[in-house]
């Protein structure tokens, strides 16, 4: 990959890396960060990775170091659990339609809701999450259905919520 075709790569995928990223992580610098690291990890590789698979590259990227990021925050939060009293839940009624949306994928498990954004929000194919993620086609179609069942039960009928 030459510098004309990453800089391609960077005008191409920045925004839609930055939006995968923040919705998984909640936290806009660390999310902000994530990118970053990405986009230099293309850079620093670029002479092993094709043109055509740097979009990949880099969402796979964006993911690990997504996961890990929730997987330090879930083991921060479990300590702060422990060493605090329970926080009182947020009526549903109250908080908006957005963060109803977010509550509820927050309570998914990191591949669908990673399977979800990307295929609902970003508007990947199968086969792109699949890269994206390390999954055939079928597993991705089955994360998916999985996570939005899951969704439909934690948010139920919109039409209640309205």
């Amino acid at each position: 990959m030459n510098q004309e075709e990453y800089q391609q790569i960077v005008n191409d995928c920045a925004d839609a890396l930055y939006r995968f990223s923040l919705k998984n992580i909640k936290v806009i610098e660390e999310a902000k960060e994530i990118v970053q690291n990405s986009f230099e990890k293309l850079w620093i590789h670029r002479e092993k990775i094709d043109f055509q698979r740097a979009k990949s590259f880099l969402f796979t990227t964006a993911y690990r170091n997504c996961i890990d990021i929730i997987r330090k925050q879930k083991n921060e939060s479990a300590l702060d659990m422990i060493k605090s009293e329970p926080q009182q839940h947020l009526n549903t009624h109250v908080i908006g339609l957005k963060a109803l949306l977010d509550n509820a994928l927050s309570q998914l498990n990191e591949l669908q809701r990673s399977a979800i954004l990307l295929r609902d929000y970003e508007g990947y194919s199968y086969l792109e999450i699949g890269d994206i993620l390390d999954l055939n086609e079928s597993q991705v179609k089955i994360q998916i259905f999985r996570g939005r069942k899951k969704l439909q039960n934690i948010i139920g009928n919109v039409e209640d919520i309205l």
